[in-house]
C-alpha cells in the first residue's frame, strides 16, 4: 500500500447519511465502554487574542483495528469576521500495522454530523418514549445537524429555536421546516424554547448560563452540546444538581464539558455523575429512572466518534472509487 485517498467535503456528503453516522457513533460509544479503545483526552492550543483554539484528537480502536487523528479548530467569530465555519477539521486515518496514512479527509462535515449523531444516540436512550417537542438554543450548523439526528430517533411534532440574532433563527426555521417536514418556529427568547419542551438541545459557545433551572419541566431530556472548553457553560448549575447526568468521558467533561464549571466550583463531584453514555448503550445502566426525571447528556466529543465514522467513509470511498489518490512518499 503506497497511496493515500484524499476526500473533500462534497465527496463525503455522497458517502454517508445521518442514519449511518448515528449507527457509527453508537458503535463508538459501545467500544469505548468495553475498554477496546486507546484514546487520550483531547489536547488544546488556545489562541486567546484570536478568540479560538485548536484540538488534537487521536484514537486507536483495538477491536476494530482502526486508528486515526483529528485536528479541529473552534473559532466562534469566524462566520461574521472571516466568512468561514466556526468549526473546521482534517482527519487522517492510519493503518495500525504500518502507520501508513490510508486517508486524509475533510473533518468539518464529519464533526458536525457525528456531534449531531451523539445527541441522536442520547435522545434515543435518555428521552421519554413519548417525547414529541424539541427546543433548540443556537441556530448554526451544529443546531441543524442536531435536528437532523434527533429527527431520525424521535417523532417530532414541534420545534422551537432561539438564538440572539433574529435573522439567523428565522432563516434556520424556514430552512429546517422545508428540509425535515416538521413545524420549526423561531421564538424571541430562550425561555420560550425551553419551557414545556420534551427534549432540549443547547449548541452555543456561551461562558454563562443561557438556560435557567426554573424553565426546565420535569421529564425533560437535555443534550448539552455547546460547552467544549474550560469556562464554557450553557446550563444553570442547579439543573445539573437535580438531574440524572450522563457524560461521554470524565477526563474531558470535567475539563471542558458542561459540568466543568460546577465541578471547578465544587458544586458537582464525580459521584454526582450517573455514568457514561457508552454504559447506557451497552445496557449497564438506564438512561433515565422515571418519566419525571430531568436527564442531561454532557457531550464533549470523542475522537472515537470521528475515527469510526471516518473509517466507514473511507471504506465506502474505496468501494465507490471516490477521492483523489496521492503518494506522499514520492
Amino acid at each position: 500500500m503506497s497511496e493515500t485517498i484524499l476526500l473533500k467535503q462534497s465527496e463525503i456528503k455522497e458517502l454517508i447519511t445521518m442514519k449511518e453516522v448515528i449507527e457509527s457513533v453508537e458503535t463508538a460509544y459501545a467500544e469505548h465502554a468495553r475498554h477496546r479503545v486507546q484514546m487520550p483526552a483531547k489536547k488544546y492550543l488556545f489562541f486567546k487574542e484570536q478568540k479560538g483554539d485548536l484540538r488534537i484528537m487521536p484514537c486507536f480502536m483495538r477491536g476494530m483495528n482502526e486508528a486515526g487523528v483529528k485536528c479541529v479548530n473552534v473559532h466562534p467569530e469566524n462566520p461574521v469576521k472571516h466568512g468561514l465555519p466556526t468549526v473546521m477539521g482534517v482527519i487522517e486515518l492510519v493503518d495500525p500495522k504500518t502507520g501508513f496514512p490510508v486517508a486524509v479527509m475533510d473533518g468539518t462535515w464529519i464533526t458536525n454530523m457525528r456531534t449531531g449523531a451523539a445527541a441522536g444516540v442520547a435522545t434515543r436512550y435518555m428521552a421519554r418514549k413519548d417525547s414529541k417537542t424539541l427546543g433548540i438554543i443556537g441556530a448554526g450548523n451544529q443546531a441543524y445537524t442536531q435536528l437532523m439526528a434527533i429527527n431520525e430517533v424521535m417523532d417530532i411534532e414541534c420545534v422551537k429555536v432561539f438564538c440572539r440574532t433574529c435573522k439567523s433563527r428565522e432563516d434556520f426555521a424556514k430552512r429546517a421546516s422545508t428540509a425535515f417536514g416538521v413545524d420549526v418556529k423561531a421564538v424571541t427568547n430562550a425561555r420560550e424554547a425551553v419551557e414545556d419542551m420534551d427534549v432540549l438541545v443547547t449548541t452555543t459557545p456561551s461562558t454563562s448560563p443561557v438556560v435557567m433551572e426554573e424553565w426546565v419541566s420535569p421529564g425533560t431530556h437535555i443534550n448539552a452540546m455547546g460547552a467544549d472548553a474550560p469556562g464554557k457553560q450553557e446550563l444553570e448549575s442547579g439543573i445539573l444538581t437535580k438531574s440524572g447526568v450522563i457524560i461521554d468521558c470524565w477526563e474531558q467533561a470535567r475539563h471542558s464539558g458542561e459540568i466543568n464549571v460546577p465541578v471547578a466550583q465544587g458544586v458537582l463531584t464525580r459521584q454526582d455523575i450517573r455514568g457514561k453514555i457508552g454504559d447506557v448503550v451497552v445496557g449497564r445502566m438506564n438512561g433515565r429512572e422515571s418519566d419525571e426525571e430531568i436527564t442531561v447528556f454532557d457531550s464533549t466529543g470523542l475522537a472515537v466518534q470521528d475515527v469510526v465514522t471516518a473509517w466507514k467513509v473511507y471504506e465506502m470511498a474505496k468501494r465507490m472509487e471516490l477521492g483523489e489518490k496521492i503518494n506522499f512518499l514520492e
